[in-house]
């Protein structure tokens, strides 16, 4: 759930968690202490909506517990630990006006089900107000847990030798990084602290992101430079050249490096994971972590041993218990960044290769990918809707310097592959008011042509 913080703040945040805990309720779900964590991150509105939710929680009959200012996965982690439901106060990666909510029952993650139930039961609630009991929850540490996931798994000193610089901005994972990056023998180096939220979109980065890894990069000589959103559930990698790394390479190379037998992930990562021998079974699925997990589940009924799903934004989820060495990784269905970042690390010592140069061995295709922003979501539905129209104007038009469409694939937006073979796929996103353009090319320079070639066509058409 997400929106605008003066649309989100008091009423529709109370009633929303009001409504998830009526469910947990109905269900029987709330576990022998009754009690709900309650996490978020670092924006500006997160420390007074998590207020509404806790008050929310207490006048359900359930007991709040305040777990802070941490990373969603950690919370999700620990709800599955505790046998407890959770709330996390986040808008992940979208800019500071914006907030929402992420709902986790004690198994893991909610699903499509579960969220026209809530919505069914905020409209039965009716809250009209806010009570003003003024709860003040229990504190809980759920980042113990977190911190021994990976220090029990990855082999102490894995990542002695490396330099590796760790963007902080504002995301709720930058001090988590730092230490487990420096607890596993590497250098970790502080960059780039903001005491206000940055709007990081692993998918869409920022030109000033961009300028300001590079120029790190320049600076010294880091053997990586890492961060994550703002929940700190997608990552984000640069090689030693500041160059950064599309996250569905990185879930690639964490898949690889995992040695699993079964990926996970959506129709908009890249092409190359079916023509390459490394990564096993690929299981293909919509767009967003309820079909990932949808997917993995599949894979687990189909026999699948080591399971991994990623998203293009590079948030990692683990299917399956995975042990390595008398060592053991469990499974972690909802989207992680800290997982991804120490595997691509790891793999990187263990190869004694720069990051480029694995980078350069995975022959991916080439790929770019952005957004137009303040879209509404009528208006960019009806302009996918014309282009997969095979008798429209807008597809008969399309991308005629390229010898016009060849397929359309709509399991998620519309994927289009050109007659030269180039891909463009348009996507509304389900969570913000955005189209998202991805494209593949074999080439850099034709990736981007094609990039831009795709957001002029589609303003044009949207006429915006």
């Amino acid at each position: 759930m997400r929106g605008l913080v003066t649309e989100l703040v008091g009423v529709p945040a109370y009633s929303y968690a009001r409504a998830f805990c009526a469910m947990i309720i109905e269900d029987g779900a709330a576990g022998t202490e009754r009690r709900v964590l309650i996490g978020r991150d670092l924006r500006s509105s997160s420390l007074e909506i998590s207020y509404n939710c806790a008050q929310a929680v207490a006048d359900a009959g359930l007991v709040p517990s305040d777990a802070g200012e941490v990373p969603t996965p950690a919370l999700a982690l620990a709800a599955k630990m505790m046998g407890a439901p959770a709330i996390m106060v986040t808008g992940s990666h979208i800019p500071d006006d914006r907030n929402g909510l992420k709902f986790y029952r004690s198994l893991g993650e909610i699903d499509k089900a579960d969220e026209a139930r809530i919505a069914t039961l905020q409209t039965r609630l009716a809250s009209s107000c806010v009570t003003t009991n003024s709860v003040k929850p229990a504190t809980v540490n759920v980042l113990s847990k977190y911190y021994e996931r990976y220090l029990s798994f990855f082999e102490p000193n894995i990542l002695h030798g490396l330099t590796i610089g760790v963007y902080e901005h504002s995301t709720v994972g930058r001090d988590v990084l730092l230490e487990l990056i420096d607890l596993l023998g590497a250098d970790a180096v502080p960059l780039g602290r903001s005491h206000r939220f940055i709007p990081v979109d692993t998918e869409a980065l920022r030109a000033e992101d961009v300028t300001l890894v590079r120029g790190w990069a320049a600076d010294r000589e880091y053997d990586a430079i890492v961060s994550a959103d703002g929940d700190a559930d997608r990552p984000l990698i640069a090689d030693e050249k500041g160059s950064f790394l599309r996250g569905d390479l990185v879930g690639a190379l964490t898949a690889f490096f995992l040695e699993a037998d079964a990926i996970v992930t959506p129709v908009t990562s890249n092409s190359t994971l079916e023509r390459s021998d490394r990564y096993g079974r690929v299981l293909r699925t919509k767009v967003g972590s309820p079909f990932v997990i949808a997917g993995i589940e599949e894979a687990q009924s189909d026999g699948a041993h080591t399971i991994v799903g990623f998203e293009a934004n590079g948030g990692t989820l683990v299917g399956s218990d995975i042990d390595r060495n008398g060592r053991r990784l469990s499974a972690l269905p909802t989207r992680d960044a800290v997982l991804p970042i120490l595997a691509v690390l790891a793999l990187m010592n263990k190869t004694r290769k720069p990051l480029s140069a694995i980078v350069v061995e995975q022959r991916f295709a080439v790929a770019r990918s952005n957004r137009l922003q303040s879209i509404p979501s009528e208006i960019s539905s009806a302009f996918i809707a014309k282009l997969a129209d095979h008798a429209s104007r807008s597809s008969k038009i399309a991308f005629l310097g390229h010898g016009g469409i060849a397929s359309r694939d709509q399991r998620d937006g519309l994927r289009l592959t050109l007659a030269d073979g180039l891909i463009v796929h348009f996507r509304a996103s389900g969570n913000a008011p955005e189209l998202r353009i991805y494209t593949e090319a074999d080439g850099v320079e034709a990736a981007d042509a094609l990039l831009q070639e795709g957001i002029q066509f589609a303003k044009t058409e949207m006429a915006v």
